[in-house]
């Protein structure tokens, strides 16, 4: 026979299971609708376009001079960088802002593939000059004014259509960063806040948030190359337009 002492602790242990399986069903039941709360959010993005202008201009004029030989060939190649140096001055550029490049000397004879044709000139020999300068509308200036430079029979390689004139950086970004992302963050809020009231619901806490890439693109841009109207890549604009998309998730509550 079950005494009495053994009948009280199996009704305490019994109110003890009952309870601990109310209490059970009361912390999942919360848990099951914190996550269905956690579920609900909304993803929303904040664009932020700015208009800038390039505070560095880089120009590199690339000399060539040809002949059989070596010697004289070097001798003119140095006599137009001269002329270069002295076209730059004379403008306004100081030699704080030029940089001479090496030279490349190719002597087509010589070379392992490619057959040399008799008649042909032996010698290639290259140099560059470098101009970095803060100075825009006096390079952009200069730059048009490189006619000047072959009457007087200078030779300037262009390898391609826009190797012949000067490329245009934005070097301040991070000036102008804090005041896009928070410009952005802000936009990405107002949409959560309409998503959110069309639906019924409140904007709650940020979930996630990336900030995204800030892009510096020409302002006039004509094609998703990023090429403007003279065919060229987006550093040969001084204007630019900076550009960056945050992407934020936003929980919703009732």
């Amino acid at each position: 026979m079950t005494s009495s002492s053994d009948r009280t602790a199996l009704s305490i242990l019994g109110a003890c299971i009952a309870l601990g399986m109310v209490l059970g069903a009361f912390v999942l039941g919360a848990a099951v609708k914190q996550i269905r709360r956690g579920d609900r959010y909304v993803t929303v993005k904040g664009l932020v376009e700015r208009e800038v202008v390039a505070d560095v201009a880089v120009w590199p004029l690339k000399l060539s001079a040809s002949g059989d030989d070596l010697a004289a060939v070097q001798s003119s190649l140095e006599a137009s960088k001269q002329k270069v140096l002295d076209f730059l001055r004379s403008a306004g550029i100081q030699d704080s802002d030029i940089e001479l490049k090496g030279v490349r000397v190719i002597d087509k004879q010589a070379r392992e593939y490619g057959e040399y044709r008799p008649g042909q000139l032996r010698y290639v020999v290259e140099a560059i000059i470098l101009v970095r300068s803060r100075e825009i509308a006096r390079v952009t200036t200069l730059s048009q004014r490189t006619g000047e430079l072959v009457r007087q029979g200078i030779t300037l390689v262009e390898d391609s259509p826009c190797q012949g004139g000067p490329s245009f950086i934005f070097t301040r970004l991070n000036e102008i960063k804090p005041d896009m992302l928070a410009e952005a963050t802000r936009n990405a809020r107002r949409a959560a806040e309409q998503f959110a009231a069309d639906s019924g619901s409140k904007v709650g806490p940020i979930r996630q948030a990336n900030q995204g890439v800030f892009s510096i693109l020409p302002r006039d841009r004509m094609s998703e190359a990023g090429e403007n109207q003279a065919g060229c890549g987006e550093e040969s604009d001084p204007n630019k337009r900076v550009r960056v998309v945050t992407t934020v998730d936003y929980f919703l509550i009732d």
